[in-house]
């Protein structure tokens, strides 16, 4: 259970620091807009940290085809 919390923690904060990095080139639309609680650069925000977790399961996953399976 704790490890859920951990990959949705490394998601947001991942996430997050992806979309500030690249706040300044994104189209402005898309940029963080401290005046509006939600908006496009909101979304935008969500769907970084929605990728990241998807690349982090991606990574299970793969990982998880590589190792041999133990059959009894």
């Amino acid at each position: 259970m704790a490890a859920k919390w951990v990959k949705y923690l490394l998601a947001i904060v991942l996430g997050n620091g992806l979309y500030f990095a690249l706040n300044p080139h994104l189209p402005p639309p898309a940029r963080y807009n401290a005046s509006q609680f939600i908006s496009l650069g909101t979304v935008v925000d969500f769907w970084f940290c929605l990728l990241v977790y998807g690349l982090l399961e991606l990574g299970r996953f793969l990982q998880s085809r590589r190792r041999p399976q133990d059959h009894d």
